[in-house]
C-alpha cells in the first residue's frame, strides 16, 4: 500500500506521448522499431500488472508510449495501471487515447468499461461492454456480458442484467461467473429448478464458495428436498464455519 502511494503522489500530470514528456530509462532492442519495441514493452508492463507490480508496468508502459505514441494497447495498460493507483483523471485519458487510435478494440472498450463502473458510472460503461462484444474476433464476449449484467445490478436493473447473464451463457454454458449470478437472479424470480441446475454446474465446474453452497442449500429447502439441504448445511459447516453464510444458516436468516 505504501508503494502504490508513493507512486499515486509521483504520478505525472500529463500522459506520456504528449509533447514536453520525457521517458527515461533503456528500452529494448534499439535497432528495432517503434512499434515492435512499444509491443515489447507493453507486454512486460503487462506481465508486471499481473504480478501486481504496478510501478514496473507504470514504467514500462511509459517507455513504450515514448517508442510509439500511437500504439493503442500501451494506453489501454496505462489505463490499467492509473485506474489501480486511483489516478482517475489519468486513467481516463489514457482509456480515451487507446480508443480514439482503435475505437475497436474490445480489449480497451472492456476495460474501460470496468472503469467506468467502478467509479459509480455504471450505466455509460454498459454502452463500452456492449461494443466490445460486437467485435467478431472477440475471445471473451461472456466476461463483457457477465461484467455488463454486474453493472446492471448495480443501478437495480434485473431485467438488463438477467439477459447479460443469458447471452454470455449462450456463448459458453460452463462459464462458472455467469452460472453463479444467473442462479442468483433465477432464485429471487422463484425460478427454482432453473437455478438448482445452474448452480450445481457452477460446483461442480469451480470449487464451491461459501456463497455457491448457501444458495444451493436454500433452493433445496424451497423445493423441499431436505436430504440435499441437509448435505449442503454439513458442507458448509465443514468448509466455511467462519463465513456469514455459516452465521446466517445458524439464526435460520434464510432470506
Amino acid at each position: 500500500m505504501l508503494a502504490a502511494a508513493a507512486l499515486f503522489g509521483c504520478a505525472s500530470n500529463r500522459l506520456p506521448g504528449e509533447p514536453g514528456e520525457v521517458d527515461s530509462g533503456a528500452i529494448i532492442g534499439e535497432q528495432a522499431s517503434g512499434r515492435e519495441r512499444a509491443r515489447i514493452h507493453t507486454e512486460l508492463a503487462g506481465s508486471y500488472y499481473q504480478r501486481g507490480n504496478l510501478g514496473v508496468a507504470l514504467s514500462e508502459a511509459r517507455i513504450a508510449i515514448a517508442a510509439d505514441s500511437g500504439y493503442a494497447p500501451a494506453y489501454n495498460l496505462l489505463g490499467l495501471v492509473y485506474g489501480d493507483l486511483r489516478e482517475t483523471t489519468l486513467a481516463e485519458e489514457a482509456f480515451e487515447r487507446s480508443l480514439k487510435i482503435n475505437p475497436s478494440d474490445p480489449d480497451a472498450n472492456h476495460n474501460y468499461a470496468w472503469f467506468l463502473c467502478e467509479n459509480k458510472r455504471e450505466e455509460e460503461s454498459i454502452r463500452y461492454f456492449l461494443l466490445a462484444v460486437r467485435y467478431p474476433l472477440y475471445t471473451t464476449p461472456q466476461k463483457s456480458y457477465t461484467m455488463a449484467a454486474t453493472c446492471a445490478l448495480r443501478t437495480g436493473n434485473e431485467k438488463d442484467a438477467y439477459e447479460y447473464l443469458e447471452r454470455a451463457l449462450r456463448l459458453d454454458p460452463n462459464y462458472y461467473p455467469a452460472l453463479i449470478n444467473l442462479a442468483q437472479l433465477k432464485y429471487r424470480r422463484g425460478e427454482l429448478d432453473s437455478a438448482r441446475t445452474l448452480v450445481a454446474r457452477y460446483n461442480k465446474l469451480a470449487e464451491p464458495t461459501s456463497e455457491s453452497l448457501w444458495l444451493a442449500l436454500r433452493i433445496e429447502r424451497k423445493l423441499g428436498d431436505s436430504s440435499a439441504t441437509t448435505s449442503y448445511a454439513n458442507q458448509l459447516r465443514r468448509r466455511f464455519a467462519g463465513s456469514k453464510e455459516y452465521q446466517d444458516l445458524q439464526k435460520g436468516r434464510f432470506d
